[in-house]
């Protein structure tokens, strides 16, 4: 079989993988509304209320996990980051202006504005180095996996643009209070501030990146075509429930049902 072939059997794989979630979400996409203010405060509001939020599990990794069980949990969450500097990248092409420069603005500060220090992926891979923690793919679950490819192909396919920029909304939206839990337990550990400092700082930025996001990037895309809502909607829910999908693993292998 030539390149040609297996890269385009990988994309009908890949376009039928979203079609499938996207499958399981539609009902509770629809629900959202198609007017600026409507829509974000609904989308805003999955920070409460959306799938996998306040799930036992980090105030469990925050208080009680072990050395090797924060091992385990970082371990499959460092298999699975597709890179949201680069999904970002991705998601921009082609964007109109005002959603572009927040995603621009967003990309810098992923970048360490220009800093090599400062780079968010090579922080999340010093804390690989001082855990020596093993993300090959054979010890990944599939749900930390199906997390990372579902990212990936919102991100690298236009037909799904609308969509990525919901999902990488929602994870600016809800990852501040996941991200304290595991700097808590990373603190709890032993861990010092400069190595646990991905943590640390996503535990903050975020939240501003989260209300930079809804106001300069969805807020003017929906008014500019409602349409675009169910889209932005089907991709925030998406990532959500593979997130719940893969905080319901985490539990079971920890026993904590």
């Amino acid at each position: 079989m030539s390149q040609f072939d297996r890269d385009r059997n990988m994309l009908r794989l890949e376009h039928a993988f979203i079609e499938e979630l996207r499958g399981q979400v539609l009902e509770e996409a629809a629900e959202a509304p198609t007017d600026p203010d409507g829509f974000v405060a609904w989308f805003e509001n999955l920070k409460a209320s959306g799938p996998g939020q306040h799930d036992r599990l980090f105030p469990w990794l925050a208080e009680r996990a072990g050395r090797d069980e924060l091992r385990w949990f970082l371990s499959q969450e460092a298999a699975g980051e597709a890179g949201f500097d680069d999904l970002v990248a991705l998601t921009q092409v082609k964007l109109p202006p005002h959603a572009k420069l927040e995603l621009a603005r967003n990309y810098w500060d992923e970048m360490g504005r220009g800093n090599a220090k400062g780079m968010h992926g090579p922080m999340l891979g010093q804390l690989v180095d001082i855990l020596q923690l093993d993300t090959q793919i054979e010890h990944t679950v599939w749900e930390s996996l199906a997390l990372a490819n579902a990212m990936t192909a919102m991100a690298s396919s236009r037909h799904y643009a609308w969509h990525s920029v919901g999902a990488l909304g929602v994870i600016e939206l809800t990852a501040p209070d996941r991200s304290a839990h595991t700097a808590m337990g990373l603190r709890r550990i032993g861990l010092s501030g400069s190595e646990r400092r991905y943590f640390d700082l996503h535990a903050v930025l975020d939240i501003k990146h989260s209300r930079d996001w809804n106001e300069e990037a969805i807020r003017p895309l929906v008014a500019e075509d409602p349409r675009r809502a169910k889209a932005m909607a089907e991709g925030a829910l998406i990532r959500l429930h593979c997130g719940a999908r893969c905080f319901d693993r985490y539990r079971a292998h920890f026993g904590l049902e």
